[in-house]
């Protein structure tokens, strides 16, 4: 990689566009999306939309999965000659479950400013609503799309104590649902994000297995989050207020702590984030397991 001071002329601005709502471009990613050479988009007539309703005229080139091995060349040498180049996604954050990483790779190697026009994420706002732990998560993005392949993922995910954040596609959605009820129990905390900021935004809380219960039966539309609680197992005690063999939050409770100060005291027995502990028992509580 080229040393700062090397730098092409040009510049890469990852810059992120509303999952829904047209309102959500910040006045940032506005700024840049019109000041731009060029804007390299995941569908220019999906992108024509956004880029009109905002009265930006910045020409547009196609940049998805099938073309960017082909595509990125063309555009860093468009950056090497002191070209700023604005790349988008259809909606949402460039590179998250989206093409971008491949570009955003390239311009780096080859010395090239590369910055962030933050805003809307499907992740971060399905996992904001979701009610369920959120100082630790990780994102996996879409499962396979086969059953065995989709089960032997979630088999390798069922002891993660951190809150798993997933996409999903509407007609996989059931069969997704029951696996994940198979697999993690059906009485984990669970929430379906579906259509964020649209007009039919919708978020269902419950366990797995009532999710799976109502989704059997019930067709899903538009774009879908899942956010599914840790495990509470082994690998996962300290963050469900237990300590291996010995104490639990809920136990210090009862002998006179308040939920703050018991979670502050499992969190220095065992290493773990008082406030991951914290928000694991609210969580535990708010889904009625008092035990």
């Amino acid at each position: 990689m080229a040393a700062a001071d090397d730098r092409a002329p040009g510049a890469l601005y990852v810059v992120a566009t509303p999952i829904g709502n047209p309102e959500d471009l910040s006045p940032r990613a506005r700024r840049v999306l019109a000041e731009a050479g060029l804007i390299a988009c995941e569908d220019t007539r999906r992108a024509a939309r956004i880029l009109a309703a905002h009265s930006i005229r910045t020409p547009t080139v196609s940049y998805f999965e099938h073309n960017e091995r082909r595509r990125a060349p063309e555009l860093i040498e468009r950056m090497r000659a002191g070209a700023t180049i604005a790349l988008i996604s259809d909606a949402g954050t460039p590179a998250i479950s989206d093409p971008g990483f491949r570009l955003v790779r390239a311009a780096l190697d080859a010395g090239i400013r590369v910055a962030a026009a933050p805003g809307p994420s499907a992740v971060i706002a399905a996992l904001s609503i979701s009610g369920l732990p959120t100082d630790r998560f990780v994102f996996e993005g879409f499962l396979p799309q086969r059953s065995g392949a989709r089960r032997a993922a979630l088999e390798a995910l069922a002891r993660e104590a951190r809150t798993i954040v997933f996409y999903e596609s509407p007609r996989r959605l059931a069969a997704a649902l029951a696996e994940m009820a198979g697999v993690f129990g059906a009485d984990r905390p669970a929430a379906v994000a579906r259509e964020i900021t649209k007009t039919f935004e919708e978020t269902v809380r419950g366990t797995l297995g009532e999710l799976r219960d109502r989704y059997a039966d019930q067709a899903a539309r538009g774009e879908i989050t899942i956010v599914v609680a840790g495990a509470a197992g082994d690998s996962g005690a300290a963050s469900a207020g237990t300590v291996s063999g010995a104490i639990s939050t809920a136990e210090l409770i009862d002998a006179g702590l308040s939920l703050k100060q018991a979670s502050a005291v499992i969190a220095k027995l065992t290493g773990s984030s008082r406030r991951e502990i914290y928000q694991r028992e609210l969580s535990r509580r708010s889904h009625g397991d008092t035990d």
